[in-house]
């Protein structure tokens, strides 16, 4: 569940939707991610554009782009980075960094190209924030 903190942030930034996008919920259905999830709630009520903005980089906002754009190149991206089947990419990975969301355990992940993919795909690098919403808590300096 997302925090009240997290939810008043959105609202605050007029991002906050109180009726879910309908057409992301079978996108995200489609993917197999449990509609009770902190992800998937975000996604469906948070909306600022395509992407958000902090911390100097920016993360899509995945239900616009799995309808409006081809996020299974994103995936695929990842996929041929080594990465296992549940992580799906928050961003483009520019400058070979970025952020995945694990959809098993709803961990995330900060990875950067080199020695941390390499200790990461060996097993010793472990998700850096432990849920969704610690995420975001993060990211949008609200932690």
């Amino acid at each position: 569940m997302l925090s009240k903190k997290l939810i008043d942030h959105c609202k605050a930034k007029g991002w906050w939707f109180d009726d879910a996008f309908e057409d992301y919920q079978q996108a995200f259905s489609d993917l197999g991610i449990p509609m009770d999830s902190d992800f998937v709630e975000f996604f469906l009520h948070v909306e600022d554009s395509p992407t958000f903005l902090s911390r100097h980089t920016e993360i899509f906002q995945v239900g616009w782009f799995l309808v409006n754009s081809s996020y299974e190149d994103s995936i695929e991206a990842a996929r041929e980075m080594g990465l296992p089947e549940e992580y799906l990419p928050l961003d483009d990975f520019q400058a070979e960094h970025g952020f995945f969301y694990n959809t098993r355990t709803g961990e995330v992940l900060e990875l950067e190209a080199g020695p941390l993919l390499v200790d990461f795909l060996a097993g010793k690098v472990k998700p850096q924030y432990p849920d969704f919403n610690a995420f975001l808590e993060w990211y949008f300096e609200l932690a």
